[in-house]
């Protein structure tokens, strides 16, 4: 079990969730104002994606990025920021012509999805490790494309969040860092519940954790009604959580959650289990993550907290 919780709090996604719950925020202020709610509810990370304001759906806009980083330094709470690196793969092959990207494709390529983490440095991006059935849509991440990204964030020094969504992206993964695309102790996702990925029960979880190297940090989620579930599985089972919007709309059956009151039910869950969630500073240390105010690493000697 782990005792030392990171609880990160993922705020709104791209999915098509925002005509489902109106705490779905939208525009940047709403998401900035989110991770401020998220941070004060006491997550230790929070992780985002931006929407186009006028439609709610996926933007990439390096912008929509720059004004919620900007606005969430400038507030009066501390919170780790992991910027999504992992937009600009759907795929829907078109009805008429499948060798074409039908309504709804939406492809970047690394140097793109790579954009917003390289202009404004986050303490973490997502580097999300292969393709997949994602629902009714692929979404399309081949090898080599991830090693260019890989490269890319390597470059940047922001640690990379290596998002799993099944056992074969968890291989890939641990190929990644032998060939010293990733460097460090590797920090892990498994993404649990995603239509047709890795399944959202414990043997998944276990399996997919016992493939991890043997320096990994590693959290995990699960989507909509498993969300809870599995973020007190991932704790008994040693690793870190995360909840938020993105993930699951509900605090319970019929009841719509915010993100703070997402953070709050998990913060109580994990001290129930008799473990604490860890803070933003003793985040930072425990991943060796770049202080966003000093520039230095924490976790070593010119970092400043050990």
């Amino acid at each position: 079990m782990n005792r030392n919780v990171i609880l990160t709090c993922a705020v709104t996604g791209a999915g098509d969730t925002t005509a489902k719950s109106q705490h779905v925020p939208i525009t940047p202020k709403q998401i900035a104002d989110d991770c401020i709610a998220a941070a004060k509810a006491g997550a230790s990370i929070a992780h985002i994606h931006v929407r186009d304001p006028e439609t709610g759906g996926i933007s990439h806009s390096l912008d929509h990025f720059r004004e919620v980083m900007e606005r969430v330094r400038e507030a009066d709470v501390d919170i780790v920021m992991n910027i999504t690196a992992g937009g600009g793969g759907d795929w829907i092959p078109d009805a008429n012509d499948p060798t074409r990207g039908g309504p709804g494709t939406d492809i970047q390529t690394p140097a793109q999805r790579h954009e917003p983490v390289g202009e404004l440095l986050p303490e973490l991006c997502t580097l999300d490790c292969g393709s997949l059935n994602f629902g009714d849509m692929v979404y399309v991440n081949p090898a080599d494309w991830l090693r260019e990204h890989a490269r890319l964030v390597q470059a940047a020094g922001v640690k990379p969040e290596l998002e799993c969504f099944d056992l074969g992206h968890v291989w890939f993964a641990r190929q990644l860092q032998k060939e010293g695309l990733i460097e460090g102790d590797p920090l892990y996702q498994l993404c649990l519940g995603i239509p047709w990925g890795a399944e959202a029960d414990t043997e998944t979880m276990l399996a997919m954790r016992n493939k991890l190297p043997e320096n990994a940090q590693w959290a995990a989620f699960g989507i909509g009604r498993h969300q809870m579930p599995m973020a007190a599985q991932a704790v008994l089972l040693g690793g870190h959580a995360r909840v938020g919007l993105e993930d699951n709309l509900y605090l319970k059956k019929g009841t719509l959650a915010t993100n703070a009151q997402l953070v709050e039910h998990a913060s109580t869950l994990i001290e129930n289990l008799g473990a604490r969630v860890m803070t933003p500073a003793e985040t930072r240390a425990h991943l060796k993550l770049r202080n966003p105010h000093t520039g230095g690493i924490e976790g070593q000697a010119n970092g400043g907290q050990s």
